[in-house]
């Protein structure tokens, strides 16, 4: 058996090997080879249980992508404006679904030869080579999947202490570090949950909750920029020469990937085969959530604040004073709703780290929920939860270190990859314009995650070199300042970089 047919025997699925149409008795021959190697291979055993519909698909992908850091396209268009703002946000769209259905056609084609990829690494392994897949691919997947992780964890913690204090506005006894406790608490319980395909109701109710609280921010900007009480709007993008430069960079950084992903594979190894044609309607349905929110939540909040919408847009719904431009209630409603996206959103990018543990831990030869399976699982899950809330809570410059990561990860996986396994597994002419459409789509994103890199590295220094100060919550006046702005919009290119 040749060297691509035993590699992605690690990752072909006993539940989830699509029948070649040929029906050759090779082809035959060999999902049985894979399917006795496979059953070794417990992370794709019971954690990428292949048994989704294609509308299960689009509440994961829509969960992955559709996050709070949407909040901060308002920011990023301060720095750009309306013309390059909408340009860039319409592109950001248009490239990602691109690239997705790019990864998806790639999948798909490996399935109909008998050899169904689950996982980035699998793919890597086989179209780039092994080297590719253990030492880039799979460690940098595995570590942009946790710093999401890690950000949802304070997120939820900075959230809950908002919360908090809106209802006890004269109370401060509890820190960001009993709220950090409690939300990893609720992490805890959640990422015992065995498979990817279980989340499927979960996600649901993600997909519900990230348009709410979209609907709540975009009312709340429409309700402010119509009120007297609203702010003077300028639309100039202002700032030194230096600053406004690197101030594009990060606005096209965290409108192009705002996007992101890192699990398309995982996703797709969810639905039951035969795969073919379920991704692009999953990602139907997660598109079209994108352009609900992303469009009207941008486009609300920099109408009503301009050049002064914050880092997070609901920061800019209280005065300098501290007094609420909102309803006090809808103002907690909101925070309410985006308090419980974050579970979710971190559980999804558990996955690939839960798929590690289950395939050095676990025994594929005895019962998924025997004592042999449920002990370690329970035992490394939550240790790497524990281990997410005390990083989260400990970690200097966390927005700007995850920035680092993310230049060099969401971006590689997301727009280089993508192109290069599409070009490499197809072989499109290069007198075609598929070729030279892809070529340049990885050659401009590499560029601009070298360049995003930079950005991060410099932000690194200025911070390290300054006096740090404590950014806490516990002054809801301070929503308006533009050093808490710029330290949430750092904390949330987590999600973006």
């Amino acid at each position: 058996m040749n060297t691509a047919v035993t590699a992605s025997s690690n990752s072909t699925a006993v539940h989830a090997s699509d029948t070649p149409t040929t029906g050759s008795k090779q082809h035959v021959a060999a999902d049985h080879d894979q399917i006795n190697e496979k059953e070794l291979d417990a992370g794709a055993l019971f954690v990428l249980k292949s048994k989704g519909s294609w509308i299960h698909c689009g509440y994961h992908l829509t969960t992955s992508i559709v996050a709070p850091p949407l909040l901060s396209l308002p920011f990023a268009f301060a720095s750009l404006g309306w013309v390059a703002g909408i340009t860039c946000l319409t592109m950001g769209a248009i490239i990602t679904f691109y690239s997705y259905n790019l990864i998806s056609l790639v999948l798909e084609h490996h399935a109909q030869l008998g050899n169904r990829l689950l996982r980035f690494r699998d793919m890597a392994h086989d179209i780039l080579g092994p080297r590719w897949g253990r030492y880039y691919v799979g460690p940098i997947q595995l570590i942009v999947c946790y710093a999401v992780v890690l950000s949802c964890a304070l997120l939820g913690g900075q959230c809950m202490k908002t919360i908090y204090l809106l209802s006890n506005p004269e109370k401060e006894s509890m820190k960001l570090y009993h709220f950090l406790i409690i939300f990893g608490g609720l992490l805890l319980v959640m990422a015992q949950i065995p498979s990817f395909h279980s989340l499927r109701h979960i996600n649901l109710i993600s997909l519900v909750l990230c348009l709410a609280y979209s609907t709540c921010a975009t009312a709340g900007s429409i309700y402010v920029g119509m009120s007297s009480n609203a702010p003077p709007k300028d639309y100039t993008v202002k700032g030194s020469t230096i600053n406004m430069v690197f101030g594009v960079f990060n606005a096209v950084a965290i409108i192009a990937t705002t996007f992101g992903n890192g699990i398309i594979p995982e996703i797709q190894a969810t639905l039951a085969p035969p795969v073919k044609g379920k991704m692009f309607k999953g990602l139907s349905v997660c598109y079209a959530m994108v352009t609900v929110t992303f469009f009207s939540v941008s486009i609300s909040g920099y109408w009503a604040f301009g050049n002064k919408a914050g880092g997070i847009i609901i920061g800019n719904f209280m005065d300098e004073n501290g007094r609420s431009l909102v309803p006090k209630w809808f103002l907690l409603l909101t925070n309410v709703l985006i308090l419980l996206q974050p579970s979710a959103v971190s559980v999804v990018y558990l996955q690939p780290t839960n798929e590690l543990l289950e395939k050095g831990f676990s025994d594929p030869k005895s019962v998924e929920f025997s004592a042999r399976n449920v002990i370690p699982r329970l035992i490394s899950r939550s240790l790497s939860v524990l281990l997410a809330v005390v990083i989260a809570a400990m970690l200097p410059f966390f927005g700007d270190i995850i920035a680092l990561i993310g230049a060099l990860g969401f971006m590689p996986l997301d727009f280089t990859l993508p192109v290069i396994f599409f070009n490499l597994t197809f072989k499109p002419s290069k007198r075609g314009p598929i070729f030279w459409i892809n070529t340049t789509i990885g050659a401009f994103f590499s560029i601009f995650a070298l360049i995003a890199a930079v950005a991060a590295v410099r932000q690194i220094i200025l911070d390290a070199t300054t006096k740090p100060k404590k950014i806490v919550l516990s002054n809801l006046p301070k929503f308006q300042s533009t050093r808490f702005d710029m330290h949430l919009s750092r904390l949330f290119f987590l999600f973006f970089f």
